[in-house]
């Protein structure tokens, strides 16, 4: 049996996730987008819970199309609050449309969204040695001046913990502990 990190229960939505795409370095500015999108739907809950709805998000927001969600009116949104299958809750809504828009810019000024964010850790991968889940931090040095350039930009629901777990699931940090057999397949 593998060993994993201990915050993915065994069997559970997580369990896949953390094996294939936790800590994995994203370059596609459309992922990076849905991550940033599902980081912030994920504040106050836990992860289980956006996984098991990614796939009505993925419908619901267009496949996470940034340049579709920038134009959602009123009636859009009005749709998305009676959906089920997703987050109904109005602000995060509103912070998906805010950050598509923010997001079509960033790509408009520095030519992809990737080039942008991968520059708050030079580029590469930060590669932790943490040895329990205690360890690791909430935010980061990078995750607060992300947080804080992401602002200026129009971003929200882009808080430094907000940004840390974004980095983390796109791959900007290897946060797997140690014990965990996915840091050694990604450190190397």
């Amino acid at each position: 049996m593998k060993k994993r990190c201990e915050w993915v229960p065994d069997g559970s939505y997580c369990t896949d996730y953390h094996d294939r795409e936790w800590g994995v370095p994203v370059h596609d500015d459309g992922l990076l987008f849905e991550h940033l999108i599902l980081d912030a739907f994920q504040a106050g809950l836990s992860w289980e819970i956006i996984l098991r709805k990614r796939e009505n998000f993925r419908k619901a927001f267009e496949g996470f199309d940034a340049k579709k969600i920038a134009n959602y009116k009123s009636d859009k949104i009005e749709s998305l609050l009676q959906d089920a299958g997703i987050i109904r809750n109005r602000l995060k809504i509103e912070a998906a449309i805010k950050n598509a828009q923010a997001f079509l810019k960033v790509q408009e000024e520095y030519g992809s969204f990737d080039t942008y964010i991968w520059g708050f850790v030079g580029e590469k991968t930060i590669h932790n040695t943490w040895r329990s889940l205690h360890d690791l931090p909430a935010k980061t040095p990078e995750s607060e001046a992300m947080s804080k350039d992401l602002k200026k930009r129009g971003f929200s629901f882009v808080g430094p913990t907000i940004c840390y777990a974004f980095m983390q699931a796109a791959g900007l940090v290897n946060d797997h502990t140690t014990d965990c057999y996915r840091h050694k397949e990604l450190s190397g």
